[in-house]
């Protein structure tokens, strides 16, 4: 199967009151298209910045991040963002949708950046796959939280991403709605082929992937192979 993220010798470190601060030192990995992996680890352990190197958010100190045959090590910001349009979704745990537009409007923002015409009818049809068909007037004021990452889900899915990250999705809802969100992440996600790497805390949804990388003090301490796989 085709590599679709290989990350070499990955450094972050940043400069913190005159003082450098390494946040992640020496990450090598690569995942395949098409798999599920978590990234777990403590408050602090680097998974978030891991995510956001991976995704072409941040750049790294050291190391490399090549994402579908791409390297993005040498991208200004707007390559990188282009190359996120074209390849990524994203589903955090804050939502991020724009407050001004309608659950509707939200999911298509990504077409639009591309330029693409009569996605219209795209973003109804996700918007009935996350069970939000009746809600596409409404803004994300007006929707209760587990809506509001129904609305996020549907837009990480639009440009049909080769690669979803997922930060702590279920981190600011409830338990039953959890598990609502998670199942509909992994069904559509099999629907789409879609390759995703979770970030999470939670190691009853890390085990729901095919692959479990643990860091701890920014570095990687396991990588294991999950009974789902």
């Amino acid at each position: 199967m085709a590599t679709i993220l290989n990350i070499q010798n990955l450094g972050k470190t940043y400069q913190s009151a005159g003082r450098e601060l390494t946040v992640l030192e020496n990450i090598n990995f690569s995942v395949e298209a098409g798999s599920t992996m978590a990234i777990v680890g403590p408050s602090g352990s680097g998974k978030t910045t891991l995510l956001g190197l991976a995704a072409g958010l941040d750049r790294s100190t050291t190391g490399s991040v090549e994402l579908n045959n791409i390297k993005l090590d040498k991208l200004n910001e707007d390559e990188r963002a282009s190359i996120r349009n074209q390849h990524v979704g994203f589903i955090f745990q804050s939502f991020q949708l724009l407050p001004t537009l309608t659950a509707l409007e939200n999911v298509m923002v990504p077409l639009e950046l591309r330029g693409e015409k009569n996605i219209k009818s795209k973003a109804v049809d996700l918007l009935q796959k996350v069970g939000l068909g009746n809600r596409g007037h409404h803004y994300p004021a007006q929707l209760s939280g587990g809506e509001q990452q129904r609305v996020s889900m549907a837009r990480a899915f639009i440009n049909k991403p080769q690669l979803l990250f997922t930060d702590e999705p279920t981190g600011n809802l409830d338990a039953e709605t959890s598990r609502g969100i998670v199942e509909l992440i992994f069904n559509l996600n099999k629907e789409a082929g879609t390759t995703l790497i979770m970030v999470t805390h939670d190691l009853e949804l890390a085990n729901k992937t095919g692959r479990i990388i643990k860091l701890k003090g920014g570095r990687i301490v396991s990588d294991e192979v999950t009974s789902q796989n």
